[in-house]
């Protein structure tokens, strides 16, 4: 930063580190929770406002989003689902540049992540059962706090409601002064607020509908996941999937027989989530339906080194730790492998992901200026986190979560082998094989298959399998009632009659794999990297444009011919019919208008390439066409047969523009006409 704007930031980062500080003592001290995450909130709202003004300082930006969205819009990028209708908010349709885009970016990820790394892949279903996402925890803890209006039923979202009703207040001009900054200061702390105490605040204020002015209904907590019924009776309970990554975590046992039993692997699942969000706001970076592309990389918990860190281990980033964060510092420029050596990233396997997910997100586009990976604070972090970083990309919105990289411990595979009653753990070889007690049931094989035919093998083999500590609860549980449940099975005496306490020598150990996490949140980055790509040009601010890298853009080139006539057209189906055979997507542009002006239509829906068939390529020979690019609007002339390999390894990256140009001659002008 400019020393000048050092000096109007330094107040705000000292007022950041006195609260960082506070923070740290009371923990250390030992103070009840809720005193700590209201200081904690009290941290992250001055973090906020220091970053705000950061970014208010800095040089600026001279992005339109108006004239971005009109673009996205007119060209059908995306827009609202059910727009004839009206629309509805949170939910949106992809045209044929939109579909095309993020079909690119997932095959690109699929070739980064499942083919370069040899993972595993799944696809799941997205109705799942309440029982899955009971054990998950999502059933108890998916929730956000709202009201309804009392007559109309309309629902509002209770922070936002709160956070409106004081801006409304604190615009109007008769409002005092000392008012408005009482107000503001509790719209700073409604992150740590409980429904309690924003529902009391509701009251205070004598806040009604915003629509209507009705009164409005106690606070309620609503859970963001979509009910629904699975089967024709309704018996069934279910929900839309909250995110994919459930799914992996169910197919564990198979899939670690699929990897023959061995740790580590990595599995990846691309498919849509739902999340009934209640006031669904800024665009696509906040949706009630969006696509997810995770990964879930299962280790020993004892062993997260990475075999392919070192290859990385030299690769720059932008660090915003939870450190910085809290002492009011600026983001830090290190390399991974200082981040983990000096313990700011938990382990190897956690920041050779952060490299793999800057990598890709370079490579699709984002721009390198615009990203940062942020450390989760710990009143953020999941309880059984380990450690967690987000790829942040900052646009008109601010620094938005674009990759969330988590170490997620050994949490959700404990959770589901209780849910389930399924072991989902790996057998780890003992360097020294030990001696252990052992209590083993003794079975009446006779009397289990009797009562349970074709699944008593399952259940002989469940027994065989039993812990100490489940062996002597069942011996209890049996000795008081008679019977016990085993996996969904009902065991009884007579099928135990006794259990016997030996000693055994072990050579492996059970272990419950410890996973790591890169979850993308397609639409956010998606998003992002059209803002990060969005042009002007400097001589017509009319034309606007998206400057997508080749990999992704959703055509790859497109061929113009200088005329309709006659002697044009074999010319075109030559290399329209060459480039599709080499899987390139072209668009033949023969629209009306001058050639600038369907220069300019192509630019607009990001075609890297053009082709144009000119009168020089009719009447001279050999044939040859111009080839032009996007970005710097240069041309070269080359000759008609080499121009679709020199495409197809220009849209793969195996080409640079500036060899195209030092091999063949730029085009001025035509010769004839």
């Amino acid at each position: 930063m400019d020393p000048e704007v050092e000096k109007q930031l330094a107040p705000l980062r000292a007022r950041v580190k006195e609260q960082g500080d506070m923070v740290r003592q009371m923990k250390s001290d030992g103070a009840p929770e809720m005193d700590v995450k209201r200081q904690v909130q009290e941290l992250k709202n001055r973090k906020k406002e220091l970053e705000d003004l950061t970014l208010k300082l800095s040089p600026v930006d001279t992005f339109d989003r108006a004239k971005m969205n009109d673009l996205i819009k007119r060209r059908f990028f995306y827009d609202n689902s059910f727009a004839i209708y009206g629309g509805i908010t949170g939910q949106y349709d992809f045209g044929p540049m939109g579909c095309d885009l993020v079909d690119n970016m997932l095959s690109e990820w699929h070739k980064h992540f499942v083919i370069q790394e040899r993972m595993l892949k799944v696809n799941c279903s997205i109705l799942t059962p309440e029982n899955v996402l009971k054990a998950s925890g999502h059933v108890d803890k998916f929730a956000d706090y709202m009201v309804k209006d009392v007559k109309t039923g309309e629902c509002f979202r209770l922070d936002h409601l709160i956070k409106q009703h004081f801006e409304k207040r604190m615009a109007e001009k008769d409002t005092p002064q000392a008012e408005k900054e009482l107000m503001d200061r509790k719209i700073t702390l409604l992150d740590g607020m409980t429904m309690e105490e924003m529902d009391k605040l509701v009251k205070e204020y004598k806040m009604n509908s915003p629509s209507t002015g009705n009164d409005l209904t106690d606070a309620v907590e609503f859970n963001l996941m979509f009910p629904i019924s699975i089967g024709p009776t309704g018996n069934l309970k279910g929900f839309l999937r909250p995110e994919t990554a459930q799914g992996i975590f169910v197919n564990f046992k198979r899939l670690l027989e699929y990897n023959q039993k061995r740790l580590p692997f990595a599995c990846a699942q691309v498919g849509n989530s739902y999340r009934n969000e209640i006031s669904p706001r800024s665009g696509l970076l906040r949706v009630r339906e969006f696509t997810m592309a995770e990964v879930e990389h299962f280790c020993d918990p004892d062993d997260k080194s990475h075999p392919k860190f070192n290859q990385v281990a030299d690769t720059e980033m932008i660090l915003y730790s939870g450190c910085a964060q809290m002492d009011g510092e600026s983001p830090k420029k290190m390399t991974i492998g200082e981040a983990v050596r000096g313990g700011l990233v938990a382990n190897e396997t956690l920041g050779y992901y952060m490299v793999r997910i800057q990598q890709y997100l370079f490579k699709i586009g984002i721009d390198p200026k615009k990203m940062r990976f942020r450390q989760h604070l710990s009143n953020e972090m999941a309880h059984y986190a380990c450690d967690c970083w987000d790829a942040e990309c900052l646009t008109s919105y601010g620094w938005i979560e674009c990759v969330g990289c988590a170490d997620r411990s050994a949490y959700d595979l404990s959770q589901h082998t209780k849910g389930a009653g399924v072991k989902l753990c790996v057998e780890r070889a003992l360097k020294e094989p030990k001696i252990v007690d052992g209590m083993v049931p003794v079975q009446d094989n006779g009397v289990i298959g009797k009562t349970f035919r074709k699944d008593a093998k399952t259940v002989q083999e469940a027994l065989a399998a039993l812990s100490i500590e489940e062996a002597e609860t069942m011996e209890k549980t049996l000795s008081e009632t008679g019977e016990s449940e085993l996996n969904g099975f009902k065991i009884t005496r007579a099928m135990v009659p006794s259990f016997k306490r030996e000693k055994k020598k072990v050579h492996v150990e059970e272990i419950i794999p410890s996973v790591i996490e890169p979850s993308f949140g397609i639409g956010r980055v998606f998003y992002c990297l059209l803002e990060h790509s969005f042009r002007v040009r400097e001589d017509d601010d009319k034309r606007t444009y998206f400057s997508l890298p080749p990999v992704v853009a959703p055509l790859k080139v497109s061929v113009l011919p200088l005329s309709n006539k006659p002697e044009f057209i074999p010319f075109v189906t030559q290399l329209a019919d060459q480039l599709t055979d080499l899987n390139l997507t072209v668009k033949v542009e023969d629209s009306t208008g001058s050639i600038g002006r369907r220069y300019a239509r192509t630019d607009e829906i990001a075609i890297p390439f053009g082709v144009t068939v000119d009168f020089d390529t009719v009447n001279n020979s050999p044939h040859t066409v111009t080839v032009r690019e996007r970005d710097s609007t240069e041309q070269v002339r080359m000759p008609i047969e080499e121009v679709p390999l020199a495409i197809r390894k220009l849209a793969d990256g195996k080409l640079l523009w500036t060899e195209v140009t030092a091999k063949w001659p730029k085009f001025i002008a035509q010769e004839t006409a």
